[in-house]
């Protein structure tokens, strides 16, 4: 049997073992100083070319900021480039002075008692604008000189509203305001009789058919979907279709050679109104909300039903509790420095001076489509002409010397009337 002897000692064993371990960790070594200095290159050669680039980019800003420099209507040319930017912020913040009259025209009583003005100054500055003005009441009958016709006037500015809003059209898109035709040739609201308050929609003029706008969009892109060689003629004839399948959709009629669609500012309830809403026509419910026809979206007012006596003919309330016209209180209004006088005609008269404060938003141009709201109904607060002629008169003069009719002329209040009945 054939034995195996052993002659290498064991640490020469050890020594060989010893040995390829030193040579793996060399060679291992060897291999990660290979490629750390690999690395370290790459990212040498990457930094180099990343500061020639940024050397190469800070020359170019350097020649074009010198070229820059070198134009002699640079400051003026900031200085636009800043107002552009603020024309959001103006048009905001922008008011509206020529409604200064039409506010008047809602708060001026102009019936049997009358009240004209002589003088009027409007400050627009400060936190809220103010109209300060001499004026003179008249009670339209003897004694003309009527201090109710005063006390009137100041207690009616409590209940003064505004409103303003957008208009929409069936499906809700909002219409421009140029689109909106709100007054007639003398300055005077639409009015429909028992129906209310109305306006024209240019419904045909560019820009004004929001939906006819959204369908074109939709059509173009389905044509560019299905072919991407569609011509121009082709673009124009899909977005005339549009215009003219959108426009089918309204009872159109004319004015002033113009296409215009009669869209309501009151509410149509009688004919609005379901129970539940029908497909293709106008829907109003009980809570005020109202689709599938054009009309408008108050800002200020809010609209109610209650059915429970009549569910086919509700009862409809009204209310606009946050827009207010003249602050409540003392700070919407004073009356000072009142005197007896007499009129151009004559007439003895109650001359006084006042100081209006007014909201600011019922001048912001922001908010359009602006109504001053007074106790006996809605009057146009629009920028269109009014005539406001009846509002002014010629300052009363005061009593003559020897006049005691007007100097000791009795004047007639509600203190007076208690007085007497007591």
């Amino acid at each position: 049997m054939a034995r195996e002897i052993n002659l290498v000692p064991d640490i020469k064993n050890d020594m060989i073992k010893a040995i390829k371990l030193r040579n793996l960790i060399f060679f291992i070594s060897l291999i990660i100083g290979i490629a750390s200095i690999s690395v370290t290159a790459i990212v040498a050669a990457i930094a180099g070319g990343q500061q020639l680039a940024l050397d190469s980019k800070k020359n170019t800003i350097d020649a074009l900021s010198n070229k820059l420099n070198s134009y002699s209507d640079l400051e003026e040319f900031l200085t636009i480039k800043d107002q552009l930017g603020d024309i959001n912020t103006l048009t905001k913040n922008k008011t509206v002075l020529s409604r200064t009259f039409n506010i008047l025209s809602a708060l001026i009583p102009t019936g049997a008692d009358t009240i004209k003005i002589s003088e009027l100054s409007v400050n627009l500055s400060g936190d809220a604008p103010t109209f300060t003005f001499d004026a003179q009441a008249n009670a339209g009958q003897a004694p003309f000189i009527d201090y109710n016709v005063l006390d009137a006037f100041k207690k009616s500015m409590q209940f003064m509203r505004y409103d303003y809003g957008t208009y929409v059209d069936k499906n809700g898109n909002n219409i421009p305001a140029y689109c909106i035709i709100e007054t007639s040739d003398d300055g005077s609201f639409f009015n429909d009789g028992d129906k209310g308050l109305y306006a024209l929609w240019t419904i045909n003029a560019e820009g004004c058919n929001p939906s006819a706008t959204t369908q074109s969009s939709t059509d173009d892109s389905e044509s560019s979907t299905d072919s991407n060689t569609s011509t121009d003629a082709n673009s124009s004839t899909s977005s005339d279709s549009a215009t003219s399948k959108s426009t089918t959709d309204y009872e159109t009629e004319d004015y002033n050679n113009q296409t215009v669609v009669r869209i309501w500012r009151t509410p149509q309830f009688s004919d609005w109104y379901k129970e539940k809403p029908t497909e293709g026509q106008p829907y109003m419910d009980l809570n005020g909300q109202i689709s599938g026809v054009q009309h408008f979206v108050s800002a200020c007012i809010t609209y109610k039903g209650d059915a429970s006596s009549n569910s086919a003919n509700p009862k409809w309330t009204e209310t606009n509790d946050s827009c207010l016209l003249v602050p409540a209180g003392e700070e919407g209004i004073s009356i000072y420095d009142s005197s007896n006088g007499r009129n151009e005609g004559g007439e003895l008269v109650l001359r006084f001076s006042a100081k209006l404060t007014l909201t600011p938003e019922v001048l912001r141009f922001k908010n359009s489509h602006m109504l001053a709201l007074a106790p006996s109904g809605r009057r146009n607060v629009t920028d269109s002409f009014v005539q406001i002629q009846s509002m002014f008169g010629e300052r009363a003069a005061d009593c003559a010397e020897g006049d005691a009719a007007c100097a000791n002329a009795q004047t007639n209040s509600k203190e007076d009337e208690r007085s007497q009945d007591g």
